[in-house]
């Protein structure tokens, strides 16, 4: 369960854990086109900053922040070998068939930083947001699109439950694993394919959990007669505070840098 980032909120009293989800969700979506706008050492040096102040006003500590990397490691290596391998140019070094090129390797590192960044910096937002929160900050900014038949509501709920999952799950994968090795089964043994088949004992029961915990969950729902999000009120409604009006500011500024930057190719 220390290994695992996605889904876990870190309780705190900072700042940015009082802002607005709303606020926390535009803001992610600002940081991710920023890091995208940005092409030059420059830019991505104003990006690690803007990165490193926001974990310092989160008060989360950045090994824990560093641990949401691992789940992506293997897709940050795959990325950026496809990258060096597969981007026309000038050779650097080559291997038989393979061919690693000046671009490659250019565009391989711009590829890791922002793929880096990116999931580092959508960390912050999940760990400093209650699932709660995170449900009503979604249904609010996507409220108008219920105009034309969409459920909102219910595609906000779908996705909390989801991260409340993921650590539950997750910490029962991890008892289902150790139940098996004191049962003599063997993970560690073997090629790729047997592995593989190894991971069924944890699979089965894991599957057979999660759609009990489902049922249950369903159950509950419907003995507190829940129904889905028309004529329901909210018990804390979100309202913008100063703090919020002054974050939209700070984000303003932060994307109107990065625009320059991006043109000017820093």
């Amino acid at each position: 369960m220390g290994e695992i980032t996605l889904g876990q909120y870190y309780p705190s009293n900072s700042i940015l854990h009082r802002l607005d989800p709303r606020v926390k969700f535009i803001g992610t979506f600002v940081y991710i086109v920023g890091l995208f706008l940005v092409r030059g050492p420059l830019g991505y040096l104003f990006a690690a900053a803007c990165l490193a102040a926001l974990i310092v006003l989160s008060k989360v500590p950045f090994r824990f922040i560093l641990k949401s990397m691992k789940p992506i490691f293997l897709i940050l290596i795959v990325t950026m070998l496809f990258n060096m391998l597969l981007t026309p140019g000038t050779p650097v070094f080559r291997f038989y068939f393979l061919k690693v090129t000046r671009e490659g390797l250019i565009m391989a590192v711009r590829m890791g930083i922002r793929l880096a960044f990116l999931v580092m910096g959508s960390s912050i937002m999940t760990l400093t947001t209650t699932p709660n929160q995170l449900t009503d900050g979604m249904q609010s900014l996507f409220s108008p699109l219920t105009k034309l038949h969409v459920p909102v509501h219910e595609i906000s709920m779908m996705m909390s439950i989801a991260l409340r999952f993921i650590p539950i799950l997750t910490e029962e994968a991890d008892k289902i694993r150790k139940a098996q090795i004191a049962r003599g089964a063997d993970f560690e043994s073997g090629g790729l394919i047997s592995r593989i088949k190894s991971m069924v004992p944890i699979l089965v029961p894991l599957f057979v959990s999660a759609f009990r915990r489902a049922n249950d969950l369903a159950m509950a729902m419907e003995a507190r007669c829940y129904h889905g999000g028309g004529g329901r009120t909210q018990m804390k409604p979100l309202r913008y505070a100063k703090r919020d009006f002054a974050s939209y500011g700070v984000l303003a500024l932060f994307f109107a840098i990065c625009i320059i930057l991006g043109r000017l190719g820093v």
